[in-house]
């Protein structure tokens, strides 16, 4: 990590980087995703297309976070493990290489529940409280004081995921930056505490598009709510959704004036379309008047048709040998685990658990 980047984050705050940093091959990245679903446009934008670019660029580690994604679905486990090797197909599918990138199941490390269970004693409870992500996500899950202790705490189980592989930059929305704050300060407290400098301090990498709203108009495309393009959609599946894809309500007319402010039809155009030159061409002529919507999404059903299709044909091929698949991620788990056992083994040393 740069000097200034490390003055930052001594101060109290993350420092974050730009969704393009300069390429540094000492840079490591740590990322992954919860395997709840399959993964969908917005993962796309916010990160896996980012990650193919990385993966040339730096040293990239992907967790699937099984373990993580328990903390708000013991009650469906079926569903988190189901969900692995579709989480890892659509991976693959987009042209994350794993002889780049290693992929790894965080369940099958078990350094990384043991540097929690460590990290546990340098966080207290009001500091969690008061962790802004975490606050937000239990008023969305409606968990009042309900909330398991594993959800809870899990800023911590991040810090040991981003820690264990002593990661420089760290892909988040800016939701999640207090996430990376709080990583940052276990480091500074567990560095003063074994006098020298084990754990590394870490960036947040934030993209340049971030998050991407649902067909429907809300702030958020998720699984839960039924509003996300996934990624295998079939060509009947993307042109059923782009006929429900949000535009203006005012626009009652063709020659009405249209708006583009939470017009989700133009976000995406935004987010996909290259062709930047016609589509402001477009947003004008839309904006005077005289564009129907049926021609903004005709537009914006060919793009999406062209992207997805040969992300959805890559992934029926590697769907064919799921055995494959599974090998990949076994491979690159066990390259995994190797660090994360090294940096547990200096962790222990420095607080006197290395007995024999």
């Amino acid at each position: 990590m740069s000097e200034q980047a490390a003055n930052t984050v001594e101060a109290g705050t993350a420092s974050t980087a730009t969704a393009q940093p300069s390429a540094n091959k000492q840079h490591l990245i740590l990322t992954g995703d919860r395997p709840t679903g399959p993964l969908h446009l917005g993962h796309f934008v916010g990160s896996l297309r980012n990650r193919v670019t990385y993966q040339d660029l730096y040293k990239q580690y992907i967790m699937i976070a099984d373990a993580q994604a328990l903390t708000d679905n013991m009650d469906d486990p079926a569903k988190v493990h189901n969900n692995v090797i579709e989480v890892a197909l659509d991976y693959l599918a987009v042209g994350i290489d794993p002889s780049k990138t290693t992929i790894f199941i965080q369940s099958q490390i078990p350094e990384l529940t043991e540097l929690t269970f460590y990290y546990m004693n340098l966080v207290t409870i009001s500091r969690l409280e008061r962790n802004p992500t975490i606050k937000q996500e239990i008023i969305l899950r409606n968990f009042e004081r309900d909330i398991p202790a594993g959800f809870f705490t899990y800023p911590v189980s991040q810090a040991a995921d981003i820690t264990a592989f002593k990661a420089t930059l760290v892909p988040v929305g800016d939701d999640q930056i207090p996430m990376i704050e709080q990583t940052n300060e276990i480091v500074r407290r567990f560095n003063r505490l074994a006098k020298k400098d084990i754990l590394v301090e870490c960036e947040a990498l934030v993209p340049e598009i971030g998050r991407l709203p649902g067909i429907d108009g809300k702030a958020k495309m998720s699984k839960s709510l039924g509003n996300a393009i996934n990624l295998g959609a079939s060509e009947a599946e993307i042109k059923l959704a782009v006929r429900n894809v949000y535009t203006d309500p005012l626009h009652l007319k063709v020659e009405d004036p249209g708006h583009l402010e939470g017009n989700v039809a133009f976000t995406y155009l935004d987010a996909f379309d290259t062709d930047k030159d016609s589509l402001q061409a477009m947003k004008e002529y839309y904006v005077r008047g005289g564009l129907g919507d049926s021609k903004v999404k005709s537009r914006l059903e060919g793009i999406l048709q062209d992207m997805l299709r040969p992300i959805r044909e890559r992934r029926q091929e590697y769907e064919k040998d799921r055995g494959h698949v599974l090998q990949l991620l076994k491979e690159g788990t066990f390259r995994a685990r190797e660090i994360a056992a090294k940096t547990n083994d200096e962790v222990k040393a420095a607080i006197g658990l290395k007995h024999f």
